[in-house]
């Protein structure tokens, strides 16, 4: 390594984390100010509001948008390099523009590869704590307001409720089928289910029993049943937060599991799966753009730089947002979808690479 690519790491790198933390700071004290109310009504300590939640908010949020954050930085200080005609000096030097290159990719890799191990192990079990703080003292109590619903618990077995009330835990209409080569042999109907707390297990209450066994078929009823199903409350959660407390290997677990249940939200788990790796990439990318641009030396200063790549971050969130949109509705496949933004910005960044000065 040159003195120059010292240089500019330090430079990408040291403007990377002070606009991080310059913009955290910003971004948490418009959080209080929203949240103060809920905290003083529903009395939330002031150790859990900084320990639990904010400790856990910040890495959340620096890792969502760290891309952007690269993106800004590379714009903020190539332009000042620009602005100083620092880069004309290093390319008249005899230093090629893709050699220049080096030392933003090297520092694009560390970003990436901190937020890919972030995304997939660290911040995942993070969210446990700020995802229990938020529903203890954030947000409402969320009721599953689903009917008819079935879920696949094992193969060839079924389970089936008319409703779950996550108030009372307890499911209503409840019945469980159990088939071999496609004939049931085994069914059993209850009033409803009650999940015990204490003993972690379910009480199936007013069942009724049958048992088939060829044309044999055996009856038995009774009032109360305490036992143990492949499946517990949390089924019937807010799913969308849950995710987001598993790392990759449990992640890739729950897919699986959801994908044997018959579940209709397969595409919302897959694109969390797939977001978590897209994203990291994205700092490359957004790393070419913003060198492209920035080490253009033009009238004005960097305003125009800074507007330019604002822009930018914004249309790659829209397409982010949009394309997500499309894989949650069923009509583009979740890993399409999430790698579209990419793949179109990376002709953008070719065609930029091509027209920069060198």
């Amino acid at each position: 390594m040159k003195t120059i690519d010292t240089y500019i790491i330090k430079k990408f790198l040291g403007t990377f984390f002070f606009s991080m933390a310059l913009i955290i700071l910003i971004v948490v004290v418009f959080d209080v100010s929203e949240k103060i109310e809920d905290f003083i009504q529903k009395e939330a300590p002031i150790r859990a509001i900084i320990v639990d939640f904010y400790f856990n908010f910040i890495p959340y949020f620096v890792n969502l948008f760290s891309p952007l954050f690269t993106f800004i930085a590379v714009i903020l200080f190539t332009s000042k390099m620009a602005s100083r005609t620092e880069i004309v000096a290093i390319l008249c030097s005899g230093i090629s523009y893709r050699r220049l290159l080096f030392p933003y990719m090297l520092s694009a890799t560390v970003i990436a590869l901190l937020s890919l191990y972030l995304n997939n192990f660290i911040i995942p079990h993070a969210n446990k704590k700020r995802i229990a703080f938020e529903d203890t003292y954030i947000r409402n109590t969320f009721y599953n307001r689903d009917r008819n619903i079935h879920i696949q618990i094992a193969p060839g077995n079924f389970v089936y409720l008319e409703r779950y009330s996550t108030e009372e835990n307890t499911g209503y209409r409840f019945s469980i089928e159990k088939f071999k080569k496609g004939e049931l042999y085994y069914k059993l109907l209850a009033d409803n289910i009650h999940w015990d707390s204490v003993k972690s297990n379910w009480i199936i209450n007013n069942y009724y029993i049958r048992n088939i066994n060829g044309v044999k078929e055996t009856i038995r009823k009774g009032a109360r049943i305490d036992t143990t199903l492949a499946f517990t409350p949390n089924e019937f959660g807010r799913k969308e937060y849950t995710i987001e407390t598993m790392d990759y290997y449990q992640l890739n677990n729950y897919i699986e599991s959801e994908r044997l249940k018959g579940s209709d939200n397969i595409e919302l788990f897959e694109i969390e799966k797939y977001r978590r790796i897209a994203f990291p990439f994205a700092t490359f990318i957004l790393t070419l753009i913003g060198v492209s641009i920035a080490s253009r030396k033009v009238r004005g200063g960097i305003g125009m730089h800074i507007g330019l790549g604002l822009l930018i971050s914004f249309t790659f969130i829209m397409f982010m947002q949009v394309s997500t949109t499309f894989a949650a509705s069923g009509f583009v496949s979740p890993l399409v979808a999430v790698w579209i933004p990419n793949v179109l910005f990376s002709f953008l960044a070719w065609y930029l690479l091509s027209k920069a000065q060198k």
